[in-house]
């Protein structure tokens, strides 16, 4: 079992979390508007091609996604860590009871997600509606958004049951097959080095990437369908699709103002809506590049976890050794009984003699 304590572990997934927010968001926003029900309207031309606006502002509502990412991912990695031992935990040795790894760290990485995603969820709603204002606007996107919730701040909240509906399965899948492939590839790694263990920070590090990342771009995929029902209704959240449509190339505050009551679909309605309208193909919408998007974000996302992670943790049992080594076994030393060295090395001086 990790030494590591819970402030290390909410360190260690603020920073990583931190890392792979600034790193991978312009993939995330380019994500955010191929799912759009108004992409083929506001990122493609008469003509069929690509409109310069679909690669404008990239990194808009990122202030709002870092705030909340760093509590969020903290509280998942926090919840994570502890129940994945404490459910080991909970079966006393030589138990008939027999809890596969698999499972545990699905229970263990679900509850998580369902902690995190109610820290998360405003941020989220935030993040995509300032992804798809138009670039170019002098105030910050994410309070141009946040200003139209001002009234309906319950509204930030809409999207919590998809985005869990999402990240729950996603975590599922992606939290077992990650274990089971670090296992693996610790297991060789220590079998190439003759069978010492793989205690490198960094080497750690790059084992831990490797298998996030195989273990996301497969989930990610997966759940491709789930991530664009979530993102229609969190766009919905703030622009709304109900009522009569007006130009949606007008301007920023404009295009908010028109829908901010949103609607009341539920996830089944938005998807069948997506199969009548666009097919299998729309649920699937932007599927390789969340793929790609996900494995790159995992990789680095657990990668900077895990060497964050075992940093602290070599730093604190550097500091426990420094200090066991200057603390002295005082129960050896006699005082006052029976001659000392310095009686048997000093001699008397002249004046003693006489």
């Amino acid at each position: 079992m990790s030494s590591n304590t819970n402030l290390d572990i909410w360190f260690a997934g603020a920073f990583a979390a931190f890392t792979v927010d600034l790193l991978v968001y312009p993939l995330d926003t380019l994500k955010t508007r191929l799912q759009s029900q108004d992409y083929e309207k506001l990122y493609r031309n008469s003509n069929g091609t690509l409109n310069r606006s679909l690669f404008r502002g990239l990194y808009q509502g990122v202030g709002s996604i870092i705030l909340i990412t760093i509590p969020s991912s903290g509280a998942f990695f926090t919840t994570y860590e502890a129940l994945k031992y404490g459910l080991k935990d909970l079966v006393p040795p030589n138990s008939t009871i027999y809890l596969p790894q698999p499972a545990i760290h699905a229970v263990a990485s679900g509850t998580a997600e369902l902690v995190s995603c109610a820290i998360l969820t405003p941020a989220e709603v935030l993040k995509q509606n300032a992804q798809m204002l138009s670039a170019g606007t002098r105030r910050s996107t994410s309070l141009e958004v946040l200003r139209h919730f001002r009234k309906h701040p319950a509204r930030l909240w809409r999207g919590y049951t998809a985005l869990a509906a999402r990240n729950l399965p996603f975590t599922a899948l992606q939290f077992p097959a990650f274990e089971s492939l670090k296992g693996y590839f610790m297991k060789r790694r220590q079998l190439k080095k003759g069978g010492q263990a793989v205690d490198g920070i960094f080497e750690r590090a790059r084992i831990t990437a490797l298998s996030a990342g195989i273990a996301g771009s497969g989930a990610a995929w997966i759940t491709t369908p789930v991530d664009v029902v979530k993102t229609r209704i969190m766009l919905a959240a703030g622009s709304g699709d109900d009522g009569p449509k007006k130009d949606l190339k007008a301007k920023s505050s404009n295009w908010l103002l028109n829908g901010v009551r949103g609607t009341g679909k539920s996830g089944f309605d938005v998807a069948r809506e997506i199969l009548k309208a666009e097919g299998v193909r729309g649920l699937f919408r932007g599927a390789l590049l969340r793929a790609c998007w996900t494995s790159i974000g995992s990789g680095l996302y657990l990668g900077c976890y895990e060497g964050g992670r075992f940093y602290l943790e070599d730093a604190r049992q550097e500091t426990n050794e420094r200090d066991t080594s200057l603390q002295n076994d005082w129960s050896k030393v006699k005082v006052g009984i029976g001659g000392s060295r310095s009686q048997d090395v000093v001699k008397k001086s002249a004046w003693q003699d006489d």
